[in-house]
């Protein structure tokens, strides 16, 4: 034990001298890492979406026509940016992006209002953007059923009925609707712990491909090994310490970003988030140690790193739930650390579910840091092969 533990500190020694005269490094483990939570961080400042700019065609230009306008730009999403004279204006508009919806308010609209005849209000909402699609469909519709609403009321009061009796004969079936753990609709609380995870995740994975390739590119990979004293437990031990070192703290500098920049509410245990994220590192710098034992190539290791990074987001069922994906997709989801992180993520940040919850998810990420082990003998061989140094 006293052997190994001396040469893995003189690999440690060795490698704290190379990351302080290579600034690629310095780069990876800490400047970037922080450059992207903030850049995160400014992105959700807002949190909600908010003056979605729209245009609305009115072709009545009367008071109950004007009315309806207001209440829609009155909306927390929409924003009535233009007041347009044709369909082919705001059709011309949204083709360059200057709006995400146009309403249209058709002639004669206060007149077959107050003769009871029924008319019709048409919403043009681009598809493009299905985010912004739901936002805007949800308010402007929000906004033209309670000014409906209001003028049945008003029909109905007018017939003897009072308010109360009004109301309950227009909906006599009312719907209640509630948000449990995310009410503010937040995408900052929701996204912050997603993107900046996935940052995370990147820079783990290309600094830890970095640090031992970097070896094999060199030539240097004998003598890494040799001040190991030949073992490849000391010597990967001392050359991951560093990097794993600097990386967990940039863990705790994102939860502090998430926590108290971002505002993201903590409803559950804060200890097992920080567990999470410290076995999600752990994780995919085993997943790294394996690419380059496989590959024993620093550009192919890095460009699979890459595209493995990658994935993991679109798998994790942020984006399209899990639930509903076709059920091959829901297994190969299991293949990524990211998607049990983003598990223990919601489950203790928005959800405040028991920690009991959250340690299947810890038993899976830990079964990422010891399988990858297993290709340490494969390490060991190319650092003492020549055949295998040199390459790109």
């Amino acid at each position: 034990m006293h052997g190994f533990l001396r040469n893995t500190g003189a690999v440690l020694r060795r490698e704290t001298e190379r990351i302080s005269r290579q600034p690629m490094y310095l780069t990876l483990i800490f400047v970037l890492p922080l450059i992207s939570f903030a850049f995160f961080a400014l992105l959700f400042s807002k949190g909600v979406a908010r003056d979605i700019p729209i245009a609305v065609f009115d072709a009545d230009h009367s008071s109950l026509s004007r009315k309806v306008t207001q209440m829609i730009d009155d909306t927390p999403t929409a924003l009535v940016a233009y007041e347009i004279q044709s369909m082919e204006e705001g059709e011309r508009l949204m083709r360059e992006g200057k709006i995400m919806a146009v309403v249209l308010i058709p002639e004669f609209f206060e007149k077959n209002i107050l003769s009871n005849t029924q008319t019709h209000i048409e919403n043009y909402v681009t598809g493009a953007n299905i985010t912004v699609n739901g936002l805007l469909s949800k308010d402007i519709q929000t906004a033209v059923t309670t000014f409906s609403g209001g003028i049945q009321i008003q029909l109905l009061t007018k017939r003897g009925l009072t308010e109360r009796q009004a109301m309950a004969q227009l909906m006599p079936v009312r719907f209640n609707k509630h948000v449990l753990f995310n009410p503010y609709i937040n995408y900052g609380y929701y996204l912050s712990p997603s993107f900046m995870p996935m940052m995370l995740m990147i820079f783990t994975v290309m600094a830890t491909i970095f640090a031992i390739g970097v070896e094999l590119k060199r030539s240097t990979a004998r003598e890494w090994l040799a001040t190991g004293g030949d073992s490849i437990v000391a010597a990967l031990a001392g050359k991951l310490l560093p990097v794993t070192g600097a990386l967990f703290l940039q863990a705790v500098a994102m939860l502090v970003i998430i926590f108290r920049v971002v505002g993201v509410p903590l409803n559950g245990s804060f200890a097992m988030v920080l567990a999470g994220t410290m076995l999600f590192v752990l994780s995919y710098q085993s997943i790294s140690t394996m690419l380059v034992a496989l590959m024993a190539n620093l550009r192919l290791a890095l460009s699979l790193g890459g595209g493995y990074s990658v994935l993991a987001f679109t798998f994790s069922g942020l984006t399209f739930p899990l639930m509903a994906m076709w059920e091959p997709m829901r297994w190969l989801s299991r293949l990524f650390p990211f998607t049990y992180c983003t598990d223990i993520y919601v489950d203790q940040m928005m959800r405040g579910a028991p920690v009991v919850y959250s340690l299947p998810d810890l038993g899976w990420m830990s079964l990422f840091v010891v399988l990858p082990l297993l290709a340490l003998p494969r390490l060991k061989r190319i650092c003492t092969e020549e055949k295998f140094w040199g390459r790109m």
